[in-house]
């Protein structure tokens, strides 16, 4: 089960941290992205990160502003969202694969939590 927690509102230019919170697996051998989707569109991805947390990948529209980051010992995962722009406004979603390790660019995103939701006003 993955839980996201930390969404509100804010302005542009602020910044803002999301959780992940993992329960039911052994969250320290799965990798994790951060995914983002706005009404009426398709689900787009930000970021995700390497089961050991060693390495990372970045949507270029986030690149340089967001950083993800886990911890394996408390089965979290943070995405840290510095200079927020309007266009950052979504329903954050967390995701983990069906299978453990792999490679960060295998995708297959299977397990998906609820959603939390950024809000950046003008």
């Amino acid at each position: 089960q993955l839980v996201e927690s930390g969404g509100g509102t804010v302005q542009a230019g602020d910044s803002l941290r999301v959780s992940c919170r993992a329960s039911g697996r052994n969250f320290s051998i799965y990798r994790l992205a951060w995914f983002r989707q706005v009404s009426g569109q398709e689900r787009e991805f930000v970021a995700a990160i390497s089961w050991k947390g060693g390495a990372t990948l970045y949507a270029d529209s986030v690149k340089g502003r967001f950083t993800i980051s886990r911890d394996n010992v408390r089965s979290t995962a943070d995405l840290q969202m510095n200079s927020l722009k309007p266009e950052d406004t979504a329903v954050y979603y967390c995701a983990t694969p069906p299978y453990p390790y792999g490679i960060l660019r295998d995708g297959n995103w299977h397990f998906w939590g609820h959603g939390t939701q950024v809000t950046v006003s003008s």
